[in-house]
């Protein structure tokens, strides 16, 4: 790939960050090519000890990695900037996009409309903007270079609390093991899922997508990160105090309509973990080119208290009033008026029913 200053559009480079000098292309041999690794990092995840962490664990990347890869780093400005910088990447030929984080999060106030005059910020996370920098206009992303059999691969290196999506894979949330699998380079074919609503561009993801209770949820509880693990569960009891379960209509694999009575939520699991640890798929594997389905009904505030172990241990589907299913597309629609019914994936909002999501089968290589 030869380096194109406009490939990283980032903020300055703070002093101790790659200067554009490592991303210069040094060759020891005609013969040897070089990899090209775009590393993005969002320096206010988790509070800003995202771009800390990232900082200290620099010196062992380079030395680990620098002799053979020409490292890029780019820090995003704002919540949709790790989409940008992900596309240019891959149009430009990098070998692999790394999201560095991991479930650190990005406020930016903008209100819409259609909420509730209280909720009034969104919550990015950058794994799942780096994931959808991987397609543009419902199609995957393409090299420049026509003649180019190479594909860009996607990497993560967890910090923090680690990353859901990796507990999936069973890594453990260490840095220098992700390091490792960067260097060794293997690559593996994943599933992502795709959600498609009635106007505005699709939205893709890897972990785990939800509606209602769980995705309220989930959006409450960017608001207690300084809590750790805990603040999902803090999030939940917040929204359990506003909230109604809700009949909803799903058709599954383009068949007929069914009505889900009491909804109190429905996850669509690529993978198995969200919510910092909590295996509400337990079935899901991102290679099985389908989704595991796990829907929640009738559920009382105190029914999630009493059941929030098996809900994290993975042994809720013999609870009653939860039901699981395989499934390669679902559409799903509020019976009622309401508009209310959040939508959120991989830890971001994403607006409110209906949606249709739907697997696209091993369409991202995953370094592993």
């Amino acid at each position: 790939m030869a380096r194109n200053p406009s490939l990283i559009r980032a903020e300055p480079p703070m002093a101790s960050d790659l200067t554009s000098s490592d991303c210069t292309i040094l060759r020891q041999g005609a013969s040897l090519r070089r990899r090209e690794l775009v590393f993005v990092v969002n320096p206010r995840g988790a509070n800003g000890t995202t771009v800390q962490q990232w900082k200290k664990l620099l010196p062992y990347l380079r030395s680990r990695l620098g002799n053979e890869c020409n490292i890029c780093e780019s820090l995003t400005s704002g919540p949709s900037h790790a989409i940008d910088i992900t596309r240019e990447a891959i149009r430009e030929g990098a070998d692999a996009v790394i999201a560095v984080g991991g479930d650190g999060t990005l406020h930016e106030v903008h209100p819409v409309p259609s909420l509730k005059s209280e909720i009034s910020s969104f919550c990015f996370h950058t794994s799942a903007q780096v994931v959808n920098g991987f397609f543009y206009g419902g199609k995957p992303v393409c090299n420049h270079d026509m003649n180019s059999s190479q594909s860009t691969a996607l990497g993560i290196i967890p910090l923090g609390t680690g990353s859901d999506f990796a507990r999936t894979l069973g890594w453990k949330n260490d840095p220098h093991d992700a390091i490792e699998r960067i260097a060794k380079g293997v690559k593996s074919k994943i599933d992502v899922g795709c959600i498609a609503g009635e106007v505005g561009e699709s939205h893709y993801f890897i972990n785990v997508a939800d509606i209602h209770l769980s995705a309220k949820a989930g959006y409450y509880a960017s608001r207690y990160k300084k809590f750790g693990n805990l603040c999902y569960v803090i999030g939940a009891l917040q929204a359990f105090f506003r909230h109604h379960n809700q009949d909803i209509r799903i058709k599954v694999d383009e068949g007929e309509w069914e009505v889900c009575s009491q909804v109190t939520a429905l996850c669509i699991g690529n993978a198995k973990y969200f919510g910092g640890g909590m295996k509400i798929t337990p079935n899901a594997n991102p290679s099985s080119r389908d989704f595991e389905v796990v829907i929640l009904q009738d559920f009382k505030w105190y029914d999630f208290i009493l059941k929030l172990h098996k809900l994290y241990n993975g042994t809720h589907l013999s609870v009653k009033n939860v039901s699981s299913r395989r499934a390669r597309s679902i559409e799903i629609e509020e019976i009622g008026s309401s508009g209310l019914i959040f939508v959120q994936s991989d830890g971001e909002f994403l607006g409110f029913l209906p949606r249709k999501f739907s697997i696209l089968p091993g369409v991202i290589d995953l370094i592993c």
